[in-house]
């Protein structure tokens, strides 16, 4: 009789730490397996090229498609930085067929630049984004999408 005592007093010892840990302790985001290397917002942009952590060099040429409500005037702004955030080109893609559609349209863009940082491997990083078009200036519309590369 006296184990039983034990045994319950240690199983609901366990169910109240178990209880503590659930609200205490907080919850890790799922793990999200990425086995590619291409650059999206699922179900809204996808680019071809420049895939992630490409090295680039100048002229870019981006690739990809965006549903039609990522373009306004079937073009999109799109920036290249340095690793230090600071702008080393900016452009526009364009699109490639109609881009009234929810559907996803096909985009290209090229970019000029001159490499920040030549020969020096601690500064040859950049980050490519690609900005929805946003004429309403709302900030609740603001979508990017920022690949991270290197430069030649």
């Amino acid at each position: 009789m006296k184990w039983q005592g034990v045994v319950l007093a240690i199983v609901t010892l366990l169910i109240m730490v178990a209880g503590v840990a659930l609200f205490v302790i907080p919850a890790k985001a799922p793990t999200v397996e990425n086995h590619t290397t291409t650059a999206q917002i699922a179900d809204t942009i996808v680019v071809n090229t420049p895939t992630i952590d490409a090295t680039i060099s100048s002229p870019l040429t981006i690739t990809g498609q965006a549903r039609g409500p990522w373009y306004f005037e079937a073009s999109f702004p799109i920036v290249l930085t340095d690793w230090d955030g600071k702008i080393i080109a900016e452009g526009h893609a364009e699109a490639q067929s109609d881009w009234m559609t929810t559907e996803f349209v096909p985009f290209k863009a090229t970019l000029t630049f001159a490499t920040p940082a030549a020969g020096d491997p601690a500064k040859n990083r950049g980050t490519l984004i690609l900005k929805k078009d946003n004429p309403s200036g709302l900030p609740e519309n603001d979508k990017a999408l920022e690949i991270p590369v290197e430069f030649k």
